[in-house]
């Protein structure tokens, strides 16, 4: 086996107080190796989004351990915690939040700039011509389709080659033939570059691709096994 390269151990997430406390993950474990597919599926309110959100530093847990490469997330300042997002993981979320203003190379390479990061222009150029987008690199997001946003999306959570990459419904707006590509997409980049992919779907067949498949019920998560 390889690296844990995610490790979870009874996380715990509780929103509100008294008889209205919701608990959104309820005593959560479990790890993902180096170079994993994991997908998680549940009902909507499972607490699925709520742990995507916890392991991308976009959210804390009220209680246990959150290690990422080691890291652990639990005992991290503000400032550690926005290095970690920066160079270690990609978010892919269902909306495609582009920046109307910028064109599609711009949108992709914002994340670089932001942090004064040079941009790999050969790698850039590879993502595009995998995802189909050299011919709209100049183009505004008015003018992509669905598919070709969440194209756009994707390339820009993968530009810095994270080491992770979290999925919360990436497919969720798209049609079965882009959700295909998507997913062959992902697979080929955690294939080729050894990164580790946690991916929340609720649909089977994307779910059946993958290494692994966890199960989020009220907040609880089990282990379905290897897909048949």
């Amino acid at each position: 086996m390889g690296k844990k390269w995610i490790e979870v151990e009874h996380l715990t997430k509780i929103y509100g107080k008294g008889e209205t406390a919701l608990k959104a993950l309820d005593d959560v474990s479990f790890t993902v190796q180096t170079g994993e597919f994991a997908a998680v599926t549940g009902e909507s309110g499972s607490g699925k989004t709520t742990l995507l959100n916890i392991l991308g530093s976009l959210d804390r847990a009220d209680e246990g351990t959150v290690r990422v490469d080691e890291m652990d997330l639990m005992h991290m300042d503000d400032n550690a915690l926005a290095a970690y997002r920066r160079q270690k993981i990609g978010i892919i979320f269902q909306s495609f939040n582009l920046i109307p203003v910028l064109n599609v190379e711009e949108n992709i390479v914002l994340p670089l700039n932001l942090d004064n990061v040079e941009v790999d222009r050969a790698f850039l150029d590879e993502m595009l011509t995998l995802t189909g987008l050299t011919e709209k690199r100049l183009s505004f997001p008015h003018e992509l389709s669905g598919g070709q946003q969440q194209r756009v999306a994707f390339v820009r959570a993968l530009i810095h080659k994270p080491d992770v990459i979290l999925a919360d419904e990436p497919t969720g707006n798209l049609d079965t033939r882009n959700s295909r590509e998507i997913i062959h997409i992902l697979k080929e980049s955690i294939r080729k570059y050894n990164q580790t992919l946690l991916l929340i779907t609720h649909d089977p067949a994307i779910a059946a691709q993958a290494d692994r498949i966890f199960r989020m019920t009220d907040g609880r998560l089990t282990e379905e096994g290897l897909p048949k």
